[in-house]
């Protein structure tokens, strides 16, 4: 069977423009050179959805099931194309056809099935499983409206529905549907898959759940909609606002939705395969992506019990086995936590199964702190996952000995064991091979392929930093990478950008302990400067692409600030030629594709001890940005790998940091009042020029929650971060320090490769 497969697949690409060639004629009675981009685009959809029904399904005895909230996993054709190994050949074909492969992909919608760093790295996740051959899937929600369109309306963030889901996609509707049961009514599931393509391997399928009585006509303006309406709006929208209790009543029904069909789905590939669910462990490992799919526990333990007839020890045992957490975040309001009145609203029937748990739990550990169910009757998802998990990672080396050392270290005492660190990663595939193609041409001809399967090859290239003619074809691809990244923004945007600028980049989801607030103190600053005579060697380009929470005012008013800035400083004659900001719009895997090969200076600016690991930081550094950063998430490892004099590092420690909190002793004010760089910007804020260009109330709140509050300690950094990226600027003037800085980024980021972390999540945790 798999030979006759590979023959297919073999003869299909043999004759691939043939191949493209009968589709184009057959669905558009065109030659490949007479049809438009879009037409091209849906053909070679066809042509590859036929490579894949002749590819060979990867499987095994055991298989994991890596369930998440978010998919943020881009448009597909390149990177399917890529890891087909037809990119190329295809390209060859659309340009003696008179057509270019670039503008095929951009008539691509890119899906909306994510938010950040947690579903692009599930996206990366699911590629590298393919590529290593192992059995996997991705669950998730087929979510019509994704997250949301960003929009720019007076200096100000809007939210559009994204509507990017076609008649002809790469989902496939499967036959796959269940009754999911809720407190007095139940709705049926629908399943799609998108087919995931190892790289020069087989294929694993990323299964999105839809209702069938989904109504799009719902959302009337923006992205309102009746949100009681749960059998209508269940798959709408990724995190619909959650600042009433009807959203947050949402959010659990969407929760239990992913979850029930999950077990659901874990439980009848078990029967499909005729394995016992006795060995529920031996054959299926769950990977539960921070807490939103954590519901997936008690609902398999309700359907063992209830109807597969198992003793509660036995199916608690086997679940146990069976599920492991990853943790994402120390951030207390990030780890979910729900009112049992809620759950009891929504799923009463799952209920007695988290009561039991917690009771279990409490009759074992007496502290408060570990309890399932705490005083105020509020139910602790992580906690859920760390009792009747085997494993709880963190992402990076910092984070996980945070997560140890103080925000879980009740449980780090019960369950050591239990802990461990898995190191994100990146796909190099979707964030070199796909989005840089002159550099990752380059590496080919200057160190091999070899690094495009193992990644740690890219240390060969240690060996040119000594050499002018490598150094020189390295500048050389920024600079086309730049001037690429300008044509796109000239196109969507309308804005001129100098590619001889500096080009500093913060890219990432907007939010305080980011810090997107004290990058623009910064630029306030450096506006300052030039205003009073002090002029910047070469001009800056200030480029932010970060979406906010419709319900999160504080950042929805750094977008506002970020904004009233870029328009200030346009309409300043003075100051436009020294600088710039652009605050790109509805940032999104797309943009981050041209953005990321462009960037000169990566911002990894968070808060100490806040920040996971961080993904973007890793992607900037293997495409030849420096790092200019905080000793937080992943940081710490890229400063040890490319050491010192490669990464320009500020601010406070994470010890400090934390014993800050510990001890409330950080006051804002303080730093204001004392500290005439820190007022002079934070003042600024709402000086008469931006109070003429913005809206007096956003900027009015920011400056006093900068000023009085300040939770992620913007003001503490402030000067340090000056200073640094006073330095950092500085350090670019020196074109051949910087471009061995460059090379060495490059030749370090081997390690961030989410192969390398995958592999470890099978020997440490899977066992597939």
């Amino acid at each position: 069977m798999e030979s006759n497969r590979n023959l297919g697949r073999d003869v299909i690409i043999m004759n691939l423009e043939e191949q493209l060639g009968i589709i184009t004629e057959r669905d558009h009675g065109k030659k490949i050179s007479d049809c438009s981009d879009r037409e091209l685009y849906y053909s070679i959809l066809s042509l590859v959805k036929t490579l894949l029904g002749v590819s060979i399904p990867i499987s095994g005895e055991k298989k994991v099931y890596y369930i998440s909230m978010e998919f943020l996993i881009g448009k597909l054709l390149s990177n399917n194309l890529i890891n087909l190994g037809i990119y190329d050949k295809l390209s060859e074909i659309l340009e003696k056809n008179g057509k270019s492969i670039a503008a095929v992909e951009e008539a691509e919608p890119e899906p909306s099935l994510g938010n950040g760093g947690l579903g692009r790295l599930a996206a990366c996740f699911l590629d590298s499983i393919a590529t290593l051959g192992l059995p996997g899937d991705g669950i998730g929600l087929n979510y019509h409206f994704g997250l949301f369109k960003q929009v720019f309306k007076n200096n100000a963030q809007t939210a559009e529905k994204n509507d990017w889901i076609e008649e002809n996609s790469w989902l496939t509707k499967t036959p796959v549907s269940f009754k999911i049961k809720y407190a007095d009514f139940e709705v049926t599931s629908k399943m799609y898959d998108i087919d995931v393509i190892g790289y020069e391997n087989g294929v694993n399928k990323l299964h999105l759940f839809d209702v069938e009585t989904l109504d799009e006509g719902l959302v009337k303006k923006g992205i309102d909609f009746d949100k009681k309406a749960i059998a209508k709006n269940l798959t709408l929208f990724l995190y619909p606002d959650d600042s009433d209790k009807d959203g947050n009543l949402l959010r659990i029904y969407q929760e239990y939705f992913m979850c029930a069909n999950a077990a659901r789905l874990i439980l009848k590939d078990m029967k499909d395969k005729k394995y016992e669910l006795t060995e529920l462990s031996k054959h299926a490992a769950v990977q539960i992506n921070d807490t939103h799919p954590t519901l997936v526990i008690p609902e398999l333990i309700r359907i063992m019990v209830e109807e597969e007839h198992f003793g509660m020890d036995e199916a608690i045992k086997e679940v146990t086995a069976t599920c492991a957490y990853t943790n994402h975040t120390i951030l207390a309001e990030a780890l979910e936590t729900w009112p049992m009145d809620y759950l009891e609203e929504v799923v009463p029937h799952l209920v007695p199964y988290i009561k039991e748990l917690d009771k279990r739990a409490k009759a074992k550990y007496d502290d408060p702190k570990v309890a399932i169910i705490d005083e105020a009757d509020r139910v602790h998802m992580a906690h859920i996952d760390i009792h009747y998990g085997h494993s709880i990672n963190g992402v990076a080396a910092i984070h996980t000995d945070i997560l140890k050392e103080t925000e879980l270290n009740c449980f780090y005492r019960i369950y050591p064991e239990k802990f461990n660190n898995k190191t994100n990663g990146i796909t190099f595939r979707r964030w070199l091979i796909s989005c840089n193609h002159e550099l990752s041409d380059f590496l080919c001809r200057t160190i091999g392929d070899g690094y495009t399967k193992n990644a740690d090859d890219l240390e060969k290239l240690l060996e040119f930093k000594d050499n002018d003619k490598v150094l020189e074809s390295i500048e050389s691809i920024k600079k086309i990478k730049k001037q690429q990244f300008a044509d796109f923004v000239k196109e969507k945007e309308g804005i001129e950008l100098n590619v001889d600028s500096i080009f500093d980049i913060q890219s990432k989801r907007l939010h305080e302990y980011k810090r997107q607030q004290m990058n623009a103190l910064y630029i306030i600053h450096k506006y300052l400067e030039i205003k009073s005579g002090k002029k910047p060697v070469r001009p800056i380009t200030f480029i932010f692409g970060a979406k906010a929470a419709p319900a999160y005012v504080i950042a929805q008013d750094i977008i506002h600030l970020i904004l009233c800035l870029q328009e200030l400083i346009d309409k300043d004659p003075e100051v436009n030629p020294y600088i710039k900001v652009l605050m790109v719009e509805n940032y999104n895997v797309t943009y981050a594709e041209k953005m990321i090969p462009a960037c000169d200076v990566s911002e990894q600016i968070s808060l100490a001890s806040k920040e996971a690991s961080g993904t973007g930081n890793m992607k900037f550094m293997l495409n030849g940005a420096v790092t200019l950063g905080t000793a937080d998430g992943a940081n710490v490892e890229i400063a040890e790998l490319v050491g010192k004099d490669n990464i320009f590092e500020f601010g406070l420690k994470s010890d400090t940091v934390i014993a800050h909190y510990k001890n409330a002793d950080y006051v804002s004010m303080d730093y204001y009042k004392n500290r005439p760089v820190i007022k002079e910007a934070v003042d600024f804020i709402t000086c008469m020029q931006m109070l003429k260009i913005g809206d007096v109330v956003k900027l009015t709140r920011l400056k006093s929650e900068l000023m009085n509050k300040d939770w992620f300690m913007t003001l503490i950094d402030l000067e340090d971060y000056i200073r640094v990226k006073d330095e950092t600027f500085a350090a670019y003037e020196d074109r051949d320090r910087w471009v061995r800085m460059m090379l060495v980024n490059i030749a370090k980021a081997g390690f961030f490769s989410s192969d390398r972390t995958i592999r470890q999540y099978n020997e440490d945790i899977w066992h597939l």
